[in-house]
């Protein structure tokens, strides 16, 4: 697949998504500590940036797996903390519906109470498909088509499935997560719909001069629920916990994206670049990416903070919407037709980038705007939902990918084994596409210079150690890079394990289906 929009895709995702994560990470260090919020970007950067360009992947998934209980453990004491407050579920649906800020008038606007009134349907999880904030056709399509992207194609997952040992583990930790993504409802939408209750004037104003005075921002204070809830309503000793947790949550999600970002850079984009690159300038132009990256999604820190009506939930699930359906349109064609080529793939990605990029430019132009002050953006461009646009710009794709394609010369089947769904079981062996350009990398990376440790001074062993450049071990034989290249090709699973997997997989989705049912 040609690497420009490819990763062009990912990588201006990456920034938006890096925006919002540093943004949200920002608030809670500000409100925790009292500093600017620029200085708290800066703190957030620098301590994650450090562990992540010198550590690279490993280090990422070891402070992965660790502040994942930290999280679990802080975020669990919170809900508890915060139901009790409330005077448990039942009271909490009654005072959400009665959380009306006592300032709704100002600045010579004529508000309309639908702008601080909770929505009626606010417990409900399918919405009006027309009024609604999240309309239910585009959540139950439009979600589906984001996760085509993100869980199946998206590089900060991707990497992490190829590091397992086995396709055993890999399953289970699918799974694993697909349960911990039933939690976040419980653990952090409901703790911020009790911080409205809670602190209604801060966390749901809606004249701009109050927000302006509760939080620094005009466009609202929804964005300051969950880390005010922190803040005012638990205990000191705790407090300091859920800051940990809070901030390994974050750190955790920006450590992720650095060192994807940085991959799919030195791999997908550099390598077209310099294709004789050796190992060393790759792994330093990867580490400098990161570095630029950090100051682009620090320049992105302005617009995440007034889009979507300081929403940032919004904000998260429109910017992906607009950049993650074509991808997601290429990766399901490429599993299921085997018809599609490089060329389908190739302007698929770019006429779908360009529509979601038209849609993206025109609102940090014009504004989402705001229930008080809506936006000028053309109805042509802007009147359609961010969820349903991610469903049209899919199938826009998805025409382009096909028609290029089939107008084009089809992939021969030799380079096509066990890569698509129709030669799955074809145990014949696959010549790939680009294997002389493989062959040229290898070599490159072979020809990298054997200076021994002693040979370097202080500056340079620092330097080479921060890029992860130092000797690792012996060089292996053909025969033992055959042996370990079979190892790690390797998809077989032990029938036992196979079926516990399966199982599980199904279990997950029927909860899951309940859990809809239930709250639908």
């Amino acid at each position: 697949m040609p690497g420009l929009p490819f990763g062009f895709g990912f990588c201006s995702s990456f920034s938006s998504w890096e925006g919002s994560i540093i943004f949200s990470g920002a608030i809670f260090i500000q409100l925790a500590l009292g500093l600017n919020l620029y200085l708290a970007v800066f703190i957030l950067l620098a301590i994650t940036a450090f562990y992540t360009v010198a550590g690279g992947l490993a280090s990422v998934i070891y402070t992965d797996s660790v502040q994942t209980f930290i999280m679990l453990l802080g975020s669990l004491i919170l809900m508890g903390f915060a139901f009790a407050e409330v005077g448990g579920y039942e009271s909490f649906t009654e005072k959400y519906m009665n959380a009306i800020p006592s300032v709704v008038e100002g600045d010579n606007l004529t508000i309309s109470p639908k702008c601080y009134t909770p929505q009626p349907d606010s417990f409900h999880v399918f919405r009006d498909p027309v009024t609604g904030d999240i309309p239910w056709p585009g959540l139950i399509f439009g979600m589906t088509i984001l996760a085509i992207w993100y869980w199946c194609a998206d590089q900060v997952i991707v990497q992490r499935c190829l590091c397992g040992k086995n396709m055993s583990h890999v399953k289970a930790a699918c799974i694993l997560c697909g349960y911990l993504k039933l939690l976040p409802m419980f653990l952090m939408v409901m703790p911020g719909m009790i911080s409205r209750i809670l602190y209604t004037d801060k966390v749901a104003c809606v004249v701009p001069s109050e927000c302006e005075k509760q939080c620094g921002t005009a466009v609202g204070c929804t964005n300051y629920a969950y880390p005010t809830l922190v803040l005012e309503l638990m205990p000191d000793g705790l407090r300091g916990l859920m800051l940990s947790v809070m901030l390994a949550s974050l750190m955790s999600s920006l450590t992720s994206i650095f060192n994807s970002a940085s991959t799919l850079f030195t791999i997908d984009l550099y390598t077209k670049i310099r294709k004789k690159a050796s190992e060393r300038e790759l792994m330093i132009a990867g580490r400098i990416f990161g570095m630029v990256l950090i100051a682009v999604s620090i320049l992105w820190v302005p617009l995440v903070q007034v889009s979507q009506n300081g929403q940032l939930f919004h904000y998260i699930g429109s910017v992906s919407s607009y950049l993650g359906p074509p991808l997601g349109a290429v990766f399901m064609l490429a599993i299921f037709f085997k018809r599609v080529n490089e060329q389908g793939a190739f302007w698929g990605l770019m006429v779908g980038l360009v529509v979601g990029l038209i849609r993206l430019i025109a609102e940090f132009v014009y504004g989402t705007g705001s229930c008080v002050a809506p936006s000028n953006c053309p109805k042509i461009i802007c009147g359609v939902h961010y969820m349903y646009f991610a469903i049209i710009l899919f199938f826009v794709s998805i025409i382009v990918i096909l028609g290029v394609s089939f107008l084009t010369e089809p992939i021969p089947d030799v380079h096509l084994y066990r890569l698509c769904w129709s030669l799955w079981n074809n145990t014949e062996e696959r010549i790939d596409l680009d294997a002389e350009e493989l062959e040229t990398q290898e070599e490159a990376g072979g020809a990298l210079e054997e200076d021994s440790e002693q040979s370097r001074g202080c500056l340079k062993r620092a330097c080479c150690l921060l890029c992860g450049l130092q000797n690792t071990g012996p060089k292996l034989t053909k025969e033992e890079e055959a042996a370990l290249r079979q190892k790690f090709s390797d998809t077989s699973e032990k029938p036992l394990w196979r079926t516990v997997m399966n199982i599980n997989a199904v279990l997950l989705l029927g909860v899951a289906v309940f859990v809809h049912a239930y709250f639908a």
